[in-house]
């Protein structure tokens, strides 16, 4: 049975059997993989704290037809422990780790999906910055890698410069006055600064952002997101923080955001 080795970030895990888990990792160069732990939840496994979602895993495994298995995992970024003592950290990385599992398929997305979540974690897990901004910035630079790029300066329907005051979600970001729909929601321009900092990773900016421009810019990519990937992330509404309600949408479209439920 043919082997491989590869580094891997853990997604998620389900419990199989008695002692066994299937793992869903994003991997660097082999994509999302699927592979069976064995005995793993026994006090006495070699590598069961390894495999658990938001560490990252130098790990080798023997090719299966339906579900490959796991022979070895060794700590590259034991991130899990730091994250999962913190509520705001958890829930910021539950969401992240579900939008990779999301946006990629078989493939991965290429490395950049994976590097991305790994760089995520790292800092979320070393408190480098509020845990809703590095969320954030992660969900549009995720978005964006996978082909949803929104445009925070030139109109996303004729391509007029900025600064434009609308977002519409269905239309790919800010929009003139002229192509948008009636009642669109209005961006403040601090929030506008906060969201293209976040996208840019201007992080002086982004961290002397006030409470209301983090709320808004939350709302919107917390709207953009969940249309791009037509259903709601289940780990957002527990995100811990206040602004996790999307924006006010097109009536016409409101259905097409999905629930967060």
């Amino acid at each position: 049975m043919p082997t491989y080795r590869d580094e891997a970030v853990v997604l998620r895990t389900h419990k199989l059997g008695e002692a066994d888990r299937i793992v869903t990792m994003l991997s660097r160069q082999h994509g999302k993989i699927r592979a069976v732990a064995k005995g793993v939840r026994r006090t006495g496994s070699r590598f069961g704290s390894r495999l658990e979602p938001f560490m990252v895993v130098d790990v080798q495994l023997y090719q299966g037809r339906s579900l490959d298995i796991v022979q070895q995992a060794e700590s590259l970024g034991a991130y899990g422990e730091d994250i999962v003592s913190d509520y705001g950290r958890y829930t910021a990385a539950s969401v992240m780790v579900e939008t990779a599992d999301r946006v990629t398929g078989d493939d991965g997305g290429g490395i950049q999906q994976y590097l991305l979540l790994v760089g995520a974690l790292r800092s979320l897990s070393r408190g480098e910055h509020d845990p809703s901004l590095t969320l954030d910035s992660y969900l549009l630079r995720s978005l964006s890698i996978a082909g949803w790029a929104p445009s925070f300066g030139d109109c996303a329907v004729t391509g007029a410069p900025g600064p434009h005051r609308s977002f519409v979600v269905q239309l790919g970001g800010m929009v003139a006055d002229e192509a948008a729909p009636p009642g669109a929601p209005r961006v403040s321009p601090p929030a506008l600064a906060l969201l293209s900092a976040l996208m840019t990773g201007d992080w002086d900016v982004a961290d002397g952002s006030d409470d209301r421009a983090r709320q808004q810019a939350s709302g919107i990519i917390a709207a953009y997101a969940q249309f791009h990937l037509e259903r709601g992330l289940r780990s957002l509404p527990h995100v811990d923080r206040d602004a996790r309600a999307s924006i006010p949408v097109h009536p016409a479209d409101d259905l097409a955001i999905g629930s967060t439920a």
